[in-house]
């Protein structure tokens, strides 16, 4: 079943289905779930499905288990579940690397971004934040763009890792701004944090859930946040587009699928339990302690979504001579 496809007749029989299940049904199948994560146990992203599944096993009355696949970018934890046998058992958070950038980054993939998977629904976005280290003077981007300009070579910037939306949105800044910078990939947004802790590396745009503390305890300066407006947990921080930089909006984000060929009905129960927990007190200050925002909707506002992020994000991958192999 491809939700793209829904007719409009269908989709309303869809979310009427989901709206109509009754808690009864929903804890009919004992079964335990099986939630795949594209990333090693203990960052971000295992962070978000642990709290979003306890909530979810709640109004299912199931248990999820969460199985970390962690490598290449995501792709291999997607050919998993792309190649699953087990339909109506298994939850796979995909995320901006799955469903967006892969996609181009790579000539030949494991897994089909468009075929392979059924949206739920999506999870969350991190906003991402250009920080500095301390050894920066720049105190807003003017003063930042300045001071790039001034040095005497490419100033380097870390990221998450090559293709990560770190690197992109970086590479997007460079486009919009004619800067001279180096691209420095790591292993993940930890390590990259910890080199800007230190001064190795002046700047990047980083995901508030890695950089959000050191922020608010002045071990690094945070000179914009790439989002349409001021987050509520950093308020004195302004938006890049307040500074001049207008129509630039960069995310890290994830979304819930399940491998195509799972049943319609249970594909509306998984929405159905997805959106409460996102409405839940539990979830919502979990996401907020890390920065995050929720992004409760529907199946087909995330295929449409993750549609926009592909286009969006292929030219600039396209136009900047990206690829991983």
């Amino acid at each position: 079943m491809n939700l793209n496809k829904l007719s409009r007749r269908s989709a309303l029989a869809f979310a009427a289905a989901a709206a109509a299940l009754p808690a009864t049904l929903l804890a009919q199948d004992s079964r335990p779930i099986e939630w795949v994560v594209g990333y090693a146990a203990g960052g971000g992203s295992d962070a978000v499905a642990r709290t979003v599944a306890e909530a979810m096993g709640k109004t299912l009355g199931q248990t999820i288990v969460i199985n970390n696949k962690p490598g290449a970018a995501t792709n291999i934890a997607a050919a998993y579940v792309a190649n699953a046998k087990e339909n109506g058992h298994m939850l796979f958070t995909a995320d901006f690397a799955t469903l967006a950038a892969n996609p181009w980054l790579f000539a030949k993939l494991p897994y089909n971004a468009e075929k392979d998977f059924i949206p739920v629904g999506m999870l969350a976005r991190f906003p991402l934040l250009l920080v500095v280290a301390p050894n920066v003077p720049a105190k807003n981007f003017k003063e930042f763009v300045a001071w790039v300009k001034a040095q005497s070579g490419p100033v380097s910037y870390a990221s998450a890792g090559v293709g990560s939306p770190h690197h992109l949105a970086t590479e997007m800044l460079r486009e919009r701004t004619g800067l001279k910078l180096q691209h420095v990939a790591y292993r993940g947004a930890a390590p990259a944090v910890q080199d800007l802790l230190g001064g190795q590396v002046p700047f990047g745009l980083i995901d508030t859930a890695s950089v959000q503390q050191y922020v608010a305890t002045g071990k690094l300066r945070a000179l914009g946040v790439a989002s349409p407006a001021r987050l509520t947990t950093l308020p004195e921080v302004p938006t890049l587009a307040e500074q001049g930089l207008t129509d630039f909006t960069a995310f890290a984000w994830q979304g819930l699928v399940v491998p195509a060929g799972t049943p319609a009905d249970t594909v509306a129960k998984y929405s159905k339990a997805l959106q409460a927990a996102l409405d839940s007190t539990q979830v919502k200050a979990r996401f907020q302690a890390l920065g995050l925002e929720g992004l409760p909707g529907t199946p087909q506002q995330m295929a449409s979504y993750t549609r926009q992020e592909r286009d969006r994000w292929g030219k600039l991958v396209q136009s900047a001579g990206i690829k991983l192999d």
